[in-house]
This record gives structure tokens, C-alpha cells and sequence, in this order.
């Protein structure tokens, strides 16, 4: 009689435990994702603090005229191993076996596995020391960075055509009357921008050929169709083919689709000799900020020239206030800072700063505090974008790698 009131009092115990696993059951799979959640956004955060480090470390570098090097993250692989264990023994005291004390355990592991590729050889050659392309500059644009930040970072020069002469001023604080003359049309623009009348975009073209309609076939037709538009002239029994195309980007203070066709060709004819790394502009008259006509074009740098650029700024370069043409709109707030990136640098790690790398025995932050931390932080920003458009895609296989397995 005594053995079988055991094991009914087992059979309780072991019901009253049922909702026990089914819990550890139900926690296990909700673990499992809060863990993913977790370690994606882990991983994010540390990949983009690398890279902003090395951005302001390589600043650093140029500032000390040493090489620039980076290196980026290829690949991340993570394995999870999550462990739920449950059991029960006997309770301490009152009569053994009749009641069972349950037991939990619970075990997890993350694995990481980090393959690092320098970038270096010809993917660095063909990444960082060419010239930025026009098209970087509209799309730029369309996130709503201001036209005289953008130009000020990414222009190596601006050319202004006078009637008898091509003048080209650089844009380098040491060349005093190159740099002022940069500055004050970049903030011509930005003048414009800031009255929402300032449009950047590639000027759209339309070719046409006239062709016999005897020399044309069926098959002829069908195959035209898929990248012309074409239209039957029943005066004269021939074809008219048309074709838009892209033209370079063109900055102006008017809207370029008011222009006839005979106008784009003109200023299409213009531009054909440019590089494509150069992005012209044309002020006019009679819209706003045409108190100050003006046509050129500016001329983009490379990455590495922008780099270069920000750690001469530091000490050989240092920018200075330039004030705005007498001709130009006001400008919104006045804002006219004096570096294009505020970039501090001191003895000790800065502590109200939101980035900082130590470098060459001292510190190196963005400067976030002041009337200037919005641009500085777009600045920096803009630098970090630039740098996701020009690396394209870092190589996953076939080049040599440094794995960190933990």
C-alpha cells in the first residue's frame, strides 16, 4: 500500500512540473531572437564606429604627412548555441520520494567569426585616388546637404568664364585669391539654395535621325522600337528616329526643362570637352541671385585628395573667413563657417565629443559644440557617405584577410 502512494505522489509531482518545461520550452524560443536582435545591432554599431574611426584617423595621418591606409569588414559570421536543462530531485526533509524539488539550468554561447581585407593594390588605386564622378554631387543634394558644404569638401577648383578669358581658382588656403574666389561662389549658391531655386541636374538631350523608309525592314522596325521612338512622315516616306540622352550635370538658378532644344545642344556643346569628374554652372540674370551672373565649372577631387585636404586644414593650411560676394542674396542664418570640417585637437580625449581617436600622442574629435556642430556633423557625415560611394564592395573571397575567430 505504501509503494503505490509513492508513485501516485510522483505522478503528481511530475504534473505539477509539466508546465515548467513547457515555459522553458516557450523561453528558449523567445531567446533566440532577442539574442539575434541584439547581436545584429551590436555588430552594426561596432562596424560603423570602425570605419568613422578610420576616417578621422586617416585625417590624423595626413595632418602628420604620413600614409593613408584603411581596412574594412568583408565578413561577419555568428553562431548561437543555446542549452535548457530541467529536472528534479528529492526534497530535504518530510518523507523521502514523496515530493520532488525541480531543477533548471540554461547555457549560451555566441561564436563571432570577423574576416578583416586591407584595402590596398588595385582596389585601393582604383577606389580612393580617382576623381569623384559628377553623378555623387544630385544624388547628395537630394538628401539635403547644403550645395556650399558638398562643393567646399568635394571641389579641387572652380573655373569662371569671363568673355576673353577661363579663369580657374583653386580651392587651397595657401592660394589666397584662388581659395577667396572659391568660397564666395559656393556661397552664391548656397545663397540660391537656400531660396529653393537652385537645380543640379544632368541636362536631358533629344537626338533625331531622318532615314528612308524603303531602307528599313520588318525586323529592322522591331528592333529600332526597343530603343528609339519612332515616327512614319507620309509627306516624304521616310522615318524620324528620337533618342533621350544624358547630358552632364548642370547647376543653375533656372529650371533647364524651360530651355529649347537649340539651347541644351548649345550648352551641351559646351561642356563636351569636360572631364567627367567636372560639374558646370550657370547663373543667370533675371532669376534669383542673377545680380551675379556666372558660368563655369567645378572640378572634383579624389577621396584621398579629400583626406589630404581636412589634415592640411589641421596645421600647413589652415582655412579662414571669407566673406560673401556684395552681390550675393543673403544667406540663411548667415551660416559662413570658417573650416569645412570642425575637427579638434587636443591633449587629452575630449569627453563631450561624440567620436575620437588617439593618434601621433594626441586627440582627435569632431568638433560638436559651437554655432558650426550641425555643419560639423554633416560634414563628417557627408566624409562617411562619400566614403561608402567610392568603396563599392569590399572582396569576400580570394584575397588575402585577418580572421579574428573568438
Amino acid at each position: 500500500m505504501r509503494i503505490s502512494h509513492i508513485n501516485v505522489s510522483c505522478d503528481r509531482c511530475l504534473l505539477r512540473l509539466l508546465p515548467c518545461f513547457v515555459f522553458l520550452l516557450m523561453l528558449a524560443g523567445c531567446v533566440s531572437p532577442i539574442a539575434l536582435n541584439r547581436a545584429v545591432v551590436a555588430y552594426d554599431v561596432a562596424i560603423v564606429n570602425a570605419a568613422s574611426k578610420q576616417l578621422l584617423m586617416n585625417i590624423a595621418r595626413a595632418h602628420h604627412n604620413q600614409p593613408i591606409h584603411f581596412s574594412g569588414v568583408s565578413n561577419v559570421a555568428a553562431s548561437f548555441d543555446f542549452r535548457f536543462n530541467a529536472g528534479g530531485v528529492p526534497a530535504p526533509g518530510g518523507l523521502a520520494g514523496a515530493v520532488l524539488m525541480p531543477i533548471f539550468g540554461a547555457t549560451a554561447a555566441e561564436n563571432p567569426t570577423i574576416s578583416i581585407v586591407p584595402i590596398a593594390g588595385e582596389e585601393f588605386t582604383k577606389r580612393l585616388l580617382p576623381p569623384l564622378a559628377q553623378s555623387r554631387l544630385p544624388l547628395l543634394l537630394r538628401q539635403r546637404f547644403d550645395v556650399d558644404l558638398l562643393l567646399r569638401l568635394m571641389a579641387q577648383d572652380v573655373s569662371i568664364h569671363y568673355p576673353t578669358q577661363r579663369v580657374v581658382y583653386r580651392n587651397a588656403p595657401s592660394d589666397s585669391a584662388g581659395y577667396e574666389m572659391f568660397r564666395r561662389v559656393v556661397l552664391h549658391l548656397s545663397a540660391i539654395q537656400d531660396q529653393n531655386q537652385l537645380y543640379v541636374e544632368p541636362l536631358a538631350l533629344e537626338r533625331s535621325w531622318t532615314i528612308p523608309a524603303e531602307s528599313f525592314t520588318a525586323a529592322d522596325f522591331q528592333e529600332l522600337e526597343k530603343e528609339f521612338l519612332v515616327f512614319y512622315n507620309k509627306q516624304d516616306n521616310t522615318y524620324t528616329l528620337r533618342k533621350q540622352i544624358r547630358a552632364p550635370t548642370l547647376i543653375t538658378n533656372y529650371d533647364p526643362d524651360t530651355l529649347s532644344m537649340e539651347e541644351r545642344v548649345r550648352l551641351n556643346a559646351e561642356t563636351f570637352d569636360w572631364l567627367a569628374s567636372d560639374i558646370a554652372y550657370d547663373i543667370r540674370p533675371g532669376y534669383p541671385g542673377g545680380e551675379w551672373p556666372i558660368r563655369g565649372a567645378f572640378r572634383l577631387r579624389s577621396f584621398y585628395t579629400i583626406l589630404n585636404f581636412l589634415g592640411r586644414s589641421l596645421g600647413d593650411e589652415p582655412e579662414y573667413h571669407v566673406e560673401k560676394d556684395p552681390r550675393t542674396p543673403p544667406i540663411k542664418d548667415n551660416e559662413n563657417p570658417v573650416e569645412t570640417m570642425g575637427i579638434v585637437v587636443a591633449e587629452s580625449d575630449p569627453t563631450d565629443s561624440d567620436l575620437s581617436v588617439s593618434s601621433y600622442g594626441r586627440y582627435y574629435a569632431i568638433n560638436t559644440l559651437g554655432p558650426s556642430a550641425r555643419w560639423n556633423r554633416n560634414a563628417f557625415q557627408m566624409l562617411y557617405l562619400l566614403f561608402q560611394m567610392t568603396i563599392t564592395e569590399i572582396p569576400r573571397h580570394g584575397v588575402p584577410s585577418i580572421t579574428i575567430a573568438k
